[in-house]
């Protein structure tokens, strides 16, 4: 990289269009069922994510950055669910599929 060159940033649209790509296949290939487990699973997964990320945003002034106001702090708690689900789409860390392996798990049990 040079010193004039622009540094690797990710689109966020593309790392949405990658992700609904990856979830169409998997989804072709799922019963119905599964699906929604592993929907829960990913929802639970940006959820976590969301949760992580909040503290970074805490100490950011919310006159500077967002505006201010009352709006700006519904908008930041908004953003940030927002960073979770596309980080858990686009892979997230790895904690849905073990809670989806787990929820299959107590399912088949259930089941038994």
């Amino acid at each position: 990289m040079t010193a004039f060159s622009k540094p690797a940033v990710m689109d966020p649209t593309l790392v949405q269009q990658q992700a609904r790509t990856s979830a169409a296949k998997a989804g072709a290939q799922a019963p119905k069922g599964d699906q929604q487990v592993s929907k829960t699973a990913q929802d639970f997964e940006a959820m976590f994510l969301a949760q992580l990320l909040q503290p970074m945003f805490k100490g950011i002034d919310a006159q500077t950055a967002f505006g201010g106001g009352p709006g700006a702090d519904v908008y930041k708690e908004m953003m940030v669910k927002e960073y979770g689900k596309i980080v858990a789409q686009a892979g997230g860390v790895g904690i849905a599929e073990d809670v989806q392996a787990e929820m299959l798990r107590i399912q088949e049990q259930a089941q038994s």
